[in-house]
């Protein structure tokens, strides 16, 4: 028979990893935009930029990867950090580097017995760095004594750099890259900056002070990664996952590391605890509820961001837009991990960040009904609109229409929104689709809602002149283009109108255009 066994390790939620104290897999697909694994790019001694969110594995990556080019004498591995630096002065910036520098380059020399150790420790005794000046002459000295050893810096948390201090920083290195760029005998022979932002796409006084570096992405864990992690807390404790349990981790993170972590801690804690009994993809499920309603520091360092550009990362739920290179709010969202951007294709990075900040924006909005009422679906067990339509025109009534007024975007945006928040609650865990401003063949949808694979198409306007021509161009829109291109038979007109004072209640119209059954409302938010 077979018993559990305790555990001897964890699965790491804060910080980096230590292999002995917690479950590790190292990332063995971190390349350029040549296919160049960092090894490569190493041994031939490039420059590169390594970004990724927080709490991807960035310093747990450059860890190991250290702990492995280390086996190599030939190289000299260095691990900086500017984590704690962003308000220091200059002077002490520097100072804090130079102890840092110094203290593992003498060691690592000492341990792969360079014979020059006691002419380098003359030499860094009476040379101190001050800036960025001094820093380069650090270089070029070290080039001249030291035969045969690369040094290779990885330089963490590099956002951390102080502000003034940044554009001499990076032009040094460029400087010392380009002097010695055809020499194999360097000792600043690679270096490494890790930080949440791309480096190399920084402009400074018109132009790129890094643009010698390649730039690397650090990717999430693969579904065999996810496997190998689980796999050695089985073999610790003799509880295994099923395939389906692992496959729904990983479709469920995206492979986001700190996701899989805090799942595999509930799954083996607060869902089958200290048994031999098997996790399956059930479990996920209950797992991954219980994490979509948790307060955590993870959650809590990417919501600041997602709420900030809300309605950019609204659109991308609800397949509204596609990627643009260079646009401010994407690039926000795609830095801190939100979304993921693959050709045009854009995305929320995994269906937990998906949940959770969906969830979060709509309930803020207020709109919260119970959709279990009878009333909201029909004998055959379709959604009833007319019903579900008239209670958010209630809703609106309730909330007033300061929203419409104070947004920056038109108005017709915080229509869509509220009444997206409104329909979303119908198809929420599951049980549905919602697609915000979705393509169709002649343009895009405003809303399509899909419930039972029957799709309700809903098309809003604002009304600022006449409410008779406004409905009119809807409803023209709406059959002409997304009903015709759908298949569908009935769709939806929304009005949002200026020209109606809220709480004046108007009778919802419905029509037949065209062999199709439109029902229109007319929702007032006009104010004194």
């Amino acid at each position: 028979m077979i018993y559990y066994k305790k555990p001897k390790r964890i699965f790491e939620k804060s910080g980096v990893v230590d292999p002995k104290a917690s479950y590790y897999v190292f990332l063995e697909n971190v390349t350029n935009m040549d296919n160049q694994d960092i090894k490569t790019m190493v041994d031939l001694g490039r420059y590169f930029s390594i970004f990724a969110p927080r709490q991807s594995g960035k310093t747990t990556f450059f860890e190991g990867f250290c702990y492995k080019l280390e086996k190599d004498p030939a190289y000299v591995a260095i691990m900086l950090s500017f984590q704690r630096h962003k308000n220091l002065d200059k002077q002490i910036f520097y100072k804090l580097i130079q102890k840092d520098f110094y203290s593992q380059l003498t060691n690592r020399l000492g341990a792969v017995n360079c014979p020059k150790l006691d002419i380098i420790r003359a030499y860094l005794d009476s040379h101190n760095i001050t800036d960025h000046i001094s820093f380069c002459e650090l270089f070029e000295e070290l080039n001249r004594i030291i035969e045969f050893k690369k040094i290779v810096i990885f330089i963490d948390e590099f956002d951390g750099i102080p502000i003034n201090e940044l554009e001499n920083f990076l032009a040094t290195l460029r400087d010392l890259y380009q002097k010695y760029k055809k020499r194999t005998d360097k000792a600043l022979y690679s270096v490494g900056l890790v930080g949440i932002r791309n480096i190399t796409k920084l402009i400074l006084g018109g132009v790129s002070p890094f643009n010698i570096a390649d730039q690397v992405k650090l990717p999430p864990f693969t579904l065999k990664n996810v496997h190998d992690l689980y796999t050695q807390y089985s073999e610790e404790t003799n509880q295994p996952f099923t395939k389906e349990a692992v496959k729904k981790v990983f479709d469920e993170t995206s492979g986001q590391p700190w996701l899989v972590n805090r799942l595999g801690t509930i799954l083996t804690i607060d869902i089958k605890p200290e048994t031999t009994e098997l996790i399956t993809a059930e479990d996920v499920e209950k797992a991954v509820e219980i994490l979509l309603y948790e307060e955590n520091s993870h959650f809590d360092n990417i919501t600041e961001k997602a709420k900030q550009y809300k309605e950019t990362f609204i659109n991308i739920v609800f397949d509204g837009v596609e990627y643009i290179p260079g646009d401010e709010e994407q690039s926000i969202l795609l830095t801190h991990g939100l979304i993921g951007a693959e050709g045009k294709n854009i995305r929320v990075s995994n269906s937990i960040y998906k949940r959770r900040f969906t969830k979060t924006f709509f309930r803020e909005s207020g709109a919260i009904v119970d959709v279990s009422v009878r009333g909201y679906f029909r004998p055959d067990g379709l959604l009833n609109m007319e019903a579900i339509l008239a209670d958010f025109e209630e809703y609106i009534m309730q909330i007033g229409v300061s929203a419409f007024y104070t947004n920056k975007k038109p108005y017709e945006k915080t229509g869509q929104f509220l009444l997206t928040a409104w329909l979303y609650q119908f198809v929420e865990g599951g049980k549905g689709e919602l697609r915000y401003e979705a393509p169709s063949g002649l343009g895009r949808m405003d809303i399509l809602l899909i419930y039972h694979s029957h799709k309700y198409i809903v098309e809003t306007k604002i009304n600022r002149s006449s409410l008779d021509r406004t409905i009119e161009k809807a409803i023209d829109q709406l059959c002409s283009k997304y009903l015709l291109t759908e298949r569908a038979n009935e769709g939806y007109v929304v009005i949002f109108d200026l020209k109606t004072m809220v709480g004046e209640v108007s009778t919802p119209q419905k029509r037949m255009v065209e062999g199709k059954n439109i029902l229109s409302f007319n929702i007032g938010i006009g104010r004194v």
